[in-house]
């Protein structure tokens, strides 16, 4: 075992390691047990829910209140739990608690794993992490309890409390709620500010990434000592929660009463990048409001973080540049720092791939379940971008798409470019540079 771990790259061992996650996940789900019929569900079902719940995706195929039994809801919660935190985050923190010295393959693994810059301080930081992950869960659940005890009883609450919490800070989109309304998600609480603020406070912590927690432990309010990655990742993040929830105010969630209109149009905004709740029925939304929810999808959270997508990061790189170019400028810059030139290639790259994931898989479930292509885009850009919102129409999908849901799910937990790296490790690189020639773009 150990000598195939040190033949494998650490992309390798990331893209496995979820995989075998996802394996031993299905078949617990596949017991007796963990449903409340006690007939266990069909390999389909679980491999479908478990998959969904390690990449902190938040589709379902069954409700997860009344089809899982106590049993199953507790195998989802760890498995979202792992997930989010990432598998080699996760073991790294036990090893860490039994004694066991890290080996410096195993902090290069964890480096990849948390996109951080260096290896030096990688074992600290996945000791912050840990206690930062567990006291923003339990502080969010103490902050829900009043609210979900009062609802549904004490032990009841609690464990509501602390399921959401979870799935919340690790952008699941898992929920309970289908004890009143199947598939309804957070609606009954469309306008109570205890679950509204919390469940929204512990998506944006957990999508922030962990370097980004990191400068604001050592740097607090001064954000001139931050990484200039923290300081795109803040950017960013802000302006994408300011602008889509100022157009789903005023053109999308205008029939409801100002509060509850208030409550949505933020919620909505935070919820696609990319945790899956919704307080608001998305199927009424005018198809302007699906793709701006499907764009919200597809950028995610930010590198480092229990959220998936192609990034914030990404994103700000590819405006960036875009602004650089029209401005004739021949580099990218960020707060008085220039962007390297293999970032702008990989985002490029990212965008890419995730395009073509996501307009395939939809084009394919489109012509496959007759639906429209622009229902099936939502679906396959929930998938990819790892976030759990759906039309209503995940249940009733056949084999097939479920099948390109699973692997869209599974791509974007990972990573398309960590699946790429897994693929060629070890090809040898091209050292010779060919004859330069023009080419006009554009």
């Amino acid at each position: 075992m150990i000598q195939l771990q040190k033949r494998l790259s650490s992309a390798q061992i990331i893209i496995l390691g979820f995989a075998a996650v996802i394996l031993l996940g299905c078949l617990m789900l596949m017991l007796p047990i963990s449903t409340r019929s006690r007939e266990g569900a069909s390999f389909a079902d679980a491999l479908f829910t478990a998959t969904s719940a390690v990449c902190v995706t938040g589709l379902v195929v069954q409700d997860t209140a009344t089809y899982w039994s106590g049993f199953g809801q507790t195998v989802l919660l760890l498995l979202i739990q792992v997930g989010g935190m990432g598998v080699v985050t996760v073991s790294s923190a036990l090893a860490l608690i039994s004694g066991k010295k890290i080996s410096l393959k195993q902090r290069s693994t964890m480096q990849e794993a948390i996109s951080a810059p260096k290896v030096g301080g990688i074992v600290r930081l996945t000791g912050f992490i840990l206690k930062m992950t567990f006291l923003f869960e339990l502080l969010g659940a103490a902050v829900m309890a009043p609210t979900f005890c009062g609802e549904f009883g004490l032990w009841k609450g609690l464990w509501y409390s602390l399921f959401h919490a979870v799935s919340a800070f690790c952008n699941a989109g898992f929920d309970l709620m289908g004890c009143r309304t199947p598939y309804s998600s957070l609606t009954a609480f469309v306008d109570r500010p205890a679950v509204n603020l919390t469940v929204m406070a512990l998506i944006i912590t957990g999508g922030i990434g962990f370097l980004t927690w990191d400068d604001i432990r050592a740097g607090g309010l001064h954000l001139k000592k931050y990484r200039m990655q923290s300081k795109v990742i803040l950017t960013t993040t802000a302006l994408l929660i300011l602008l889509p929830a100022l157009y789903l105010f005023f053109f999308e969630f205008f029939a409801m009463p100002l509060k509850e209109r208030i409550w949505s149009a933020l919620f909505q905004a935070v919820t696609p990048r990319t945790a899956g709740f919704n307080t608001a029925d998305l199927t009424a939304l005018s198809e302007t409001g699906l793709a701006v929810l499907i764009f919200l999808m597809l950028v995610g959270g930010s590198p480092g973080s229990t959220a998936g997508g192609m990034k914030t990061t990404t994103l700000a790189v590819l405006v960036s540049t875009a602004v650089s170019v029209f401005r004739r400028r021949e580099h990218t810059h960020f707060f008085g720092r220039r962007i390297a030139g293999e970032a702008i290639r990989s985002a490029a790259t990212i965008l890419t791939l995730y395009l073509t994931l996501f307009f395939c898989g939809g084009c394919i479930i489109s012509r496959v379940e007759g639906l429209p292509l622009l229902t099936s885009l939502f679906e396959t850009a929930s998938a990819v971008g790892t976030v759990g919102l759906t039309l209503g129409i995940t249940p009733q999908l056949g084999m097939l798409s479920r099948g390109i849901l699973i692997l869209l799910m599974y791509s974007g937990r990972v990573g398309g470019l960590t699946l790429i790296f897994a693929a060629v490790s070890g090809s040898p690189g091209i050292t010779a540079r060919l004859p330069q020639e023009k080419l006009t773009v554009g």
